[in-house]
């Protein structure tokens, strides 16, 4: 259930700074990415440090380049289904950057971003499409403008620019999962 602030009860809440009021537009699109760091490994405070702005650039390599950044999602679904929301769906996270759909700009605007803990290259868990399939059932409820072809990823809003979820991402299995109503 997702509560009147926009919280999903069933997600650990680590409310993160990077995010603001939307302007008053329907939400009407979901935005699914993946994520890993460092890149290609999974678990750990990584992903939760990075979207607080807490990421350490000295633990790694490759956090040296990014920890300046800020951005957040709504939402993360780690490898095994566990849930955790970062920013109220009623409130823009910054998840999508420089983003274009069906000719309109800026989709953090309009949409909910969630990112999969995952790669381009690696296929996602049953448990995580089993969360997702869950979560896309209750933003359906709040949301109902979030029908299938208004699910989409990174790549189809940000093209050139990103990859994710990526090509082991399979969108008929959560297309014909989306579509049954939740456990």
């Amino acid at each position: 259930m997702i509560s009147s602030d926009g919280w999903l009860d069933s997600a650990e809440q680590c409310p993160s700074p990077n995010c603001n009021a939307r302007p008053p537009v329907a939400i009407d699109l979901l935005v699914l990415h993946n994520i890993s760091l460092p890149p290609g490994q999974f678990g750990g405070s990584h992903i939760r440090d990075f979207f607080l702005n807490r990421l350490d650039p000295r633990a790694d390599p490759y956090f040296g380049e990014i920890a300046h950044l800020r951005v957040s999602a709504h939402l993360l679904i780690a490898r095994d289904g566990a849930l955790t929301q970062f920013v109220s769906f009623d409130r823009r996270a910054w998840h999508a950057g420089a983003s274009q759909w069906q000719g309109r700009d800026n989709c953090n605007d309009f949409s909910i971003g969630i990112e999969l803990e995952g790669t381009d290259t690696l296929p996602f868990t049953d448990a995580q499409y089993a969360a997702l399939r869950g979560v896309i059932a209750e933003l359906r409820e709040r949301y109902p403008a979030l029908r299938r072809e208004r699910i989409v990823g990174h790549s189809d809003v940000a093209p050139g620019r990103k990859t994710d979820p990526g090509p082991c991402f399979d969108w008929a299995r959560l297309h014909d999962e989306a579509a049954q109503p939740p456990a």
